[in-house]
Order: C-alpha cells, then sequence, then structure tokens
C-alpha cells in the first residue's frame, strides 16, 4: 500500500510539473544547436528528485487519506492499549522514535509503515488483522513493519525514484525532440520544437515512467527481506514465519483478484510479466528465505 501510494503521488506531482513546464514554455536545455544534454540532465535531476521528495514528505499524509487510518491518540478498548505497547516495545528494540500507530477499516489482513525519517513514521494495521491474527503474529508483521521504517526503506526508495523520474524525463525529452524535429523535417526549426514535442514528451513520460517502475519494485522486494529479517530479529524468527504462512493461508482462500492481494502474494508458481511490477516476492520465496537464517 504505502509503495503504491507513493507511486502515484510521485507520477501526479511529475505529470503536473510536467504540463505546467509545458505551458511555461520552460526550455533551458534547448539551444540554437538543439539539446543541450549537460543543461538537460541538470534539469531533469532538479525537476525528478523535487517530485520524489515531495511524495517522500506527503506520505503520511496521503496514506491516512488513502486507506481511511485512524491514528490512535487515546486507546479506546485492550487491543488499542496492546497494540500502542507492542510497537512501543518494538520501536525501542530497533532504535528509533515511536512511529504514529492507526488503525484502517479493511477486512483483508494487511499492514503498512511510511514517513519521511526513522523518527516521524506511521505505522498500520487492518482490522481485519486485529480481529483474526494471533498476537504474536501481529507483532512479526508489525516488526517487519518497523524494520522497514529502521533500515529507512521510504528515504532510500525516494533516492532510487528520484533517479528512474532523472532517466525517464531525459529519455523522454530527447526521443520528443527526435519525433519533433523529425514530423517537422524541412522546415527550418533548429534549436527550436513545435507543440508536438509536448504532446510526445507527455506521452513519453508516461510510457518510460511505466517501464522505469519495474525497477523501483525490484528494489521494493529486494527491501522486502530485509524487513522480514527484521521482523524475525524483533518478533522473533518462528512468530514471523507464522506470520507469513498465515497471510498466504488467508490470501489462498481469498476470492480477491490477484492484483489485489495483500504482500504481493500470487497463487500461481509460474512467473509472469506482471510480477515485474509486483511490490513484494513470492511469500513462499520470503518463507524460504528466513528459514535458512
Amino acid at each position: 500500500m504505502r509503495i503504491i501510494l507513493f507511486l502515484l503521488t510521485n507520477l501526479a506531482v511529475m505529470v503536473v510539473a510536467g504540463v505546467v513546464l509545458s505551458l511555461l514554455g520552460v526550455n533551458g536545455y534547448m539551444t540554437s544547436n538543439g539539446l543541450d544534454f549537460t543543461s538537460l540532465l541538470i534539469f531533469c535531476a532538479v525537476f525528478g528528485f523535487v517530485g520524489s521528495f515531495i511524495s517522500l514528505f506527503l506520505s503520511k499524509f496521503m496514506a491516512k487519506r488513502g486507506s481511511g487510518a485512524v491514528v490512535i491518540k487515546q486507546p479506546r478498548n485492550h487491543k488499542e492499549v496492546w497494540l500502542l505497547d507492542t510497537v512501543k516495545e518494538l520501536s525501542q528494540k530497533a532504535g528509533i522514535k515511536m512511529p504514529e500507530v492507526a488503525i484502517f477499516p479493511a477486512h483483508d489482513a494487511n499492514a503498512f509503515a511510511t514517513g519521511w525519517n526513522k523518527n516521524d513514521a506511521l505505522v498500520a494495521v487492518s482490522s481485519g488483522m486485529l480481529e483474526r491474527f494471533s498476537p504474536d503474529e501481529i507483532k512479526a508483521v508489525l516488526g517487519h513493519e518497523i524494520g522497514h521504517v529502521a533500515n529507512g526503506d521510504m528515504v532510500t526508495l525516494s533516492l532510487v525514484q528520484g533517479i528512474v523520474n532523472t532517466f525517464v524525463m531525459f529519455f523522454a525529452r530527447i526521443a520528443a525532440y527526435a519525433v519533433d524535429q523529425f514530423l517537422r523535417r524541412g522546415e527550418n526549426n533548429q534549436g527550436s520544437v513545435g507543440f508536438s514535442y509536448y504532446i510526445v514528451t507527455f506521452v513519453f513520460e508516461i510510457l518510460f515512467g511505466v517501464l522505469a517502475s519495474m525497477i523501483v519494485m525490484w528494489f521494493s522486494r529486494y527491501r522486502e527481506f530485509r524487513a522480514d529479517e527484521a521482523g524475525a530479529r524483533l518478533a522473533g524468527k518462528g512468530a514471523m514465519i507464522a506470520a507469513l504462512a498465515r497471510l498466504q493461508q488467508e490470501h489462498e482462500e481469498s476470492h480477491m483478484p490477484d492484483s489485489m492481494l495483500a504482500f504481493g502474494i500470487r497463487r500461481g508458481k509460474t512467473p509472469t510479466f506482471g510480477q515485474l511490477f509486483s511490490s513484494h516476492p513470492p511469500i513462499g520465496d520470503r518463507i524460504k528465505a528466513l528459514q535458512a537464517l
């Protein structure tokens, strides 16, 4: 959930920035001889990282709004008291400031953590997980999410996304310039672009952005193994394995489409192209990695 919300926010920022820049005619990288690649790369890096870090700073707000999560400020029952105490214990073990704790309304077992730094984070669990999972299993899932926070995964993800944004913008403008020059061949158009350039730039940014998201998703899958290790260290390896197995069992019994399954679980064992866009590795691989620790 946190990855999808982050990517959607990032994409929205990049699209809006691209449209505004196009309308304002900002082309500081354009010279009388064509594109200045050095200026273009600097231009793209500035706006690429701005888009990524705006997404990072908005991550908690977007996660709360997108999931309907309600932060526990004053516990109303014993479950909420236990949840706060458990997060406090785990965050102290991980050496981070206690994050905000929230519950979001969802029947399906799920959880996420987000925030712009490890000492200003949010950890949220679904109401369905609280109702059906054992305390040890919930504690392991919380340990996994706090592991993401302690490992600084959101900041690292933002840096990776910033690099990806930079090259998406860079190559989109090069490709759009080439297409524009081809469409206007025969005209005296050296160092200038037509309206088609802005349209084609927008199209290429969307296309390259979708393809580049595979890099971000690969990084996300890699970080899941690290978070599982953190969950095992904080809450116990057996509890972490049991929590993953329970999640897999629940989703195998679910009638939800594969694209909606939590923790990136897939029923099929044969890799597909669509799995390149999955933010989580197959849960069986994660269990095997924990067993090998």
